[in-house]
């Protein structure tokens, strides 16, 4: 199994910062790629940013030129520092890695309980 636990969420002020972290761990031979994602209730899951081992990054139209997504594919880790947020951006965030496990079976289709952000209004 690959388990993924997410943190760094909290409530927040207009404006606010928070940095997420996002730590992968157990059966994984190697990741090359890491992303964030969010959902609200009702709401289909949408990608926020993801970056490859390679460096390569991406990200909503959202959340562009206030969102940076980094980290250590190496080490299975990946964050998001989100800056001057807003209430939009209140949601459940959740990363999810592409890979490979020890199987040499592809990593994908797995979420951690993900890590409530809040941004008051």
């Amino acid at each position: 199994q690959v388990q993924l636990v997410e943190s760094g969420g909290g409530l927040v002020q207009t404006g606010g910062s928070l940095r997420l972290a996002c730590l992968a761990s157990g059966n994984i031979f190697s990741i090359y790629a890491m992303g964030w994602y969010r959902q609200t209730p009702g709401k289909q899951r949408e990608l926020v940013a993801s970056i490859t081992n390679n460096g390569w990054t991406n990200y909503a139209d959202s959340v562009k030129g206030r969102f940076t997504i980094s980290g250590d594919t190496s080490k299975n880790t990946v964050y998001l520092q989100m800056n001057n947020l807003k209430p939009e951006d209140t949601a459940v965030y959740y990363c999810n890695a592409e890979g490979l496990d020890n199987n040499y079976r592809t990593i994908g289709g797995s979420w951690g309980q993900g890590t409530q952000v809040t941004v008051s209004s």
